[in-house]
């Protein structure tokens, strides 16, 4: 499996991701991709980054490995966790380091 970069998610700002729940499915669009501060130590493979995914539903899903699917991207597995609640609905954060 490849690496996951900062490089494979910030041509697809602002499109969906479809988060599978078992028989259903929740749209999260892709807000925001950006770099962190790079802290370099032994076995680096990536340079951190996080993901800010933006839900239309009310329902907070709990933070855990959801498995994603984007059209250009595929099947992706992200760990995210709810950041904030807004009145158009719930932000979740996918950190990689």
């Amino acid at each position: 499996m490849a690496v996951l970069q900062f490089e494979s998610f910030s041509p697809h700002l602002n499109s969906t991701f479809v988060l599978q729940l078992g028989e259903s499915t929740i749209d999260l669009t892709l807000t925001e991709a950006a770099k962190t501060p790079v802290r370099v130590y032994p076995g680096m493979m990536r340079e951190p980054f996080s993901l800010i995914f933006k839900s239309a539903s009310p329902v907070v899903l709990p933070q855990r490995l959801y498995p994603f699917q984007h059209p250009a991207m595929g099947r992706l597995d992200i760990f995210i966790v709810p950041i904030a609640r807004e009145p158009a609905g719930v932000v979740y954060q996918a950190v990689f380091s």
